[in-house]
C-alpha cells in the first residue's frame, strides 16, 4: 500500500484577529503575527 505524502506550506496570522495575511508581511511584524506551518494532504 502506497503512503500518502502530505506537503507543508507557511502562511502568515495575525495574532491579534487570527486572520491569515501574506508570510513576507508576518514576518516583518513580528511582535503580533506569527508564521505558522500547516500540513496539507496530497491526494
Amino acid at each position: 500500500m502506497a503512503r500518502k505524502r502530505s506537503t507543508t506550506t507557511k502562511v502568515g496570522r495575525d495574532a491579534k484577529t487570527g486572520r491569515f495575511i501574506p508570510v513576507k508581511e508576518a514576518k516583518r511584524r513580528k511582535s503580533t503575527a506569527i508564521v505558522q506551518t500547516i500540513r496539507r494532504k496530497s491526494r
